[in-house]
């Protein structure tokens, strides 16, 4: 009796499905191989709305379909966001947030910290580039969605927020942390020498392009005849941010394309009649997406060498998309490609040059006072742009291989 009970409450759920998968299909236009398995779902969805043991609202059961979706794509850039989050997201690249002052990248189901913003709550309590984020408030980040955990990380400016951290070679330690209004100038530059300059960009916002452009005046006004461009530990961020930088500095011809998966393709250029200095970039194993396209930009246009560690390998490009409940979607949406064809997405940047860093605290990075006797990926910058300097030269040709 039980089971014909069973049998008939799965029926009427299954007819009632099929109505409103009906017009749902006549709607859309779909075959009947795609309207089947939006029927399974129907299905499901009106037996929990029925029988569960509790009731469920449909909202709450739609918001789990499509962060299932989401989450079933296997893409850690990709992600559903709900109203609070969908708010927090949209304020992320807009130069100043409520946070603690660190960026964080995915990979193998892990969370790491690729970069820490000086004088912010993180830096001050000691967080380092290279730490692993275990839980956010309590909660496992294996048991949230991975680019959720970052949102989650800021809030309200004054309130606070607790991580697990683990760090190679100690015992995994709380964190407690105040979220602050965090200002972030992404570009610093100083003159090594009478010739020489070293321009930092800690990552990619809004005002990257300007603060950069203002950085190269100041120190070509100085005498600068090359410069070492450092991009370690840099997550990447807004990529029209990165294409202004490149036409500062990039030769006339293609910066980037970006292909979706139709086809359809999107070149980024740059006009500058021809490129003015000899450059170097460092690149460490945290240097992702926008900092890999500008660099892989440089390195196939000879403009530049690249010194350091094989970049983290984000060559993929993601959008926001709205939906009808202040809630949207992060998806990846298409891959950008080098102007010699390279897809840098799970493969990296190779250095010309490979130098490892030993362990140094990464706060140096942000430091323009160090030097290159605490850093042998600077002391072989410097080494390598001061021959091509002295040799009056731009571009690195096979000739420059060959002299050194």
């Amino acid at each position: 009796m039980k089971k014909k009970i069973l049998a008939g409450i799965f029926l009427v759920s299954l007819i009632s499905s099929a109505l409103t998968l009906g017009l749902v299909c006549f709607i859309l236009d779909l075959n009947s191989k795609n309207a089947f398995e939006l029927g399974r779902f129907f299905a499901a969805m009106r037996f929990i709305e029925g029988h569960y043991v509790q009731e469920v609202e449909r909202g709450k059961l739609i918001d789990g379909a499509i962060g299932g979706m989401v989450n079933s794509l296997g893409d850690p850039h990709s992600i559903y966001l709900a109203p609070q989050l969908y708010s927090q997201l949209r304020a992320e690249t807009s130069g100043a947030f409520g946070g603690i002052g660190v960026y964080m990248n995915f990979k193998n189901g892990g969370v790491q910290i690729m970069n820490v913003i000086p004088d912010g709550p993180g830096y001050r309590a000691g967080l380092l580039a290279g730490d692993e984020i275990l839980a956010v408030d309590g909660k496992p980040v294996e048991e949230i969605s991975p680019g959720e955990v970052a949102i989650k990380i800021r809030g309200e400016i004054g309130t606070n927020v607790e991580l697990l951290i683990r760090r190679e070679g100690f015992e995994d330690m709380t964190y407690n942390l105040t979220r602050e209004n965090i200002k972030v100038k992404t570009v610093a530059g100083k003159m090594i020498d009478d010739t020489l300059g070293y321009i930092k960009i800690s990552n990619f916002s809004e005002n990257t392009g300007e603060e950069f452009k203002s950085t190269l005046t100041e120190l070509e006004n100085s005498g600068m005849k090359g410069f070492v461009l450092d991009m370690r530990q840099n997550p990447g961020g807004v990529i029209t941010s990165c294409i202004e930088v490149a036409q500062e500095i990039v030769p006339a011809g293609t910066i980037a394309s970006v292909i979706q998966r139709d086809g359809e393709k999107e070149v980024y250029t740059s006009n500058l009649a021809a490129a003015k200095f000899p450059i170097i970039v460092l690149l460490d194993r945290n240097s992702a997406s926008a900092a890999e396209l500008l660099s892989g930009a440089l390195q196939d246009t000879k403009t530049a060498l690249v010194v350091g560690e094989k970049s983290y390998g984000k060559g993929s490009v993601q959008t926001l998309i709205p939906m009808m409940h202040d809630d949207g979607l992060k998806i990846t949406i298409a891959k950008y490609y080098t102007p010699n064809g390279r897809s840098i997405d799970g493969e990296g940047i190779f250095p010309d040059v490979e130098v490892n860093l030993p362990a140094t605290p990464p706060h140096q990075m942000y430091d323009l006072e160090l030097d290159a006797e605490s850093d042998p990926q600077l002391a072989k910058a410097e080494e390598l742009l001061r021959h091509q300097v002295d040799a009056g030269k731009v571009l690195f040709d096979d000739d420059f291989w060959k002299s050194t």
